[in-house]
């Protein structure tokens, strides 16, 4: 008899303990499934456990613009374009992001990726010639203007050929150019 109450005490025990740990699953089931599906409050936490709001993430960000060069950690969805747009307010300078970060296709960007933000002037899109005379600037080439004036760099035969040019290949700032249309 005392065996049978010795046993009867084990197989009592045994289910509590099996009770209990049973609880604790189905409460850590329930506080991950929570916080898998918890709304999105737009604030993050930092390493020290405090709160950041997503208006403190874009001050930092307008921060961290105003101090080039820095860096940036690519996130799903973005380009060189929409990266150089935010830093410089101007796509264009994606071509300096690529040339920083020794980019051999700039159209392919990892997630979590780091990128160099190099300090740089904005680019801005170069003006179409519509007139049929140019006068040239500082860096002009008969490439760049031929591209300007008939979206067409092969066309700068016609430019030189116009102008009478001796050697295309020496222009000089201040010359003025026929555009032949």
């Amino acid at each position: 008899m005392a065996k049978e109450t010795n046993e009867k005490a084990k197989f009592t025990s045994e289910s509590y303990i099996s009770m209990a740990l049973g609880l604790l699953v189905v409460i850590v089931v329930g506080v991950l499934i929570f916080n898998f599906f918890k709304a999105d409050t737009g604030e993050e936490k930092t390493s020290e456990g405090e709160v950041i709001t997503g208006e403190e993430i874009e001050a930092e960000l307008e921060a961290s613009l105003a101090s080039l060069p820095t860096t940036h950690k690519v996130i799903a969805g973005e380009t060189t374009w929409l990266i150089a747009e935010k830093y410089f307010e101007s796509g264009y300078n994606w071509v300096d992001i690529a040339e920083a970060n020794n980019l051999q296709n700039p159209n392919y960007l990892e997630i979590g990726q780091e990128l160099k933000i190099p300090e740089t002037e904005k680019r801005v899109p170069t003006a179409p010639i519509i007139s049929e005379s140019y006068t040239v600037a500082k860096g002009d080439n008969l490439w760049n203007i031929a591209v300007r004036a008939y979206n067409n760099g092969f066309a700068w035969t016609k430019i030189a050929e116009a102008n009478n040019l001796v050697n295309p290949s020496f222009i000089h700032a201040g010359n003025v150019l026929s555009i032949p249309r």
